[in-house]
């Protein structure tokens, strides 16, 4: 599991967020190898109307912290990842 923050560019009017305007980004990607697991984080940023994903820090999750219940309790963005593969949080500023 890889944990990404990220801004993207929005393309389109979202809540609070003006075209053209910088977003970051939290993204949750359940893959074993950081260069797809970075690929896919871009891409399903893209999806949702972003564009120029950028990628400032990333962390590996062991499958000690994925599993532990403390973790999981606190952070819903990693259980909605391991439930569905990823998840993506948006930062309002």
């Amino acid at each position: 599991m890889y944990v990404f923050s990220a801004t993207a560019e929005a393309t389109k009017a979202f809540d609070g967020i003006e075209p053209g305007q910088k977003a970051p980004f939290i993204v949750y990607i359940n893959f074993k190898d950081l260069f797809g697991a970075e690929t896919l984080c871009k891409v399903l940023v893209m999806r949702e109307g972003f564009k120029d994903v950028v990628i400032e820090k990333r962390q590996w999750l062991t499958p000690e912290k994925c599993q532990d219940q403390r973790i999981l309790d606190a952070d819903k963005g990693l259980r909605e990842a391991l439930q569905a593969g990823f998840a993506i949080q948006l930062f309002n500023e």
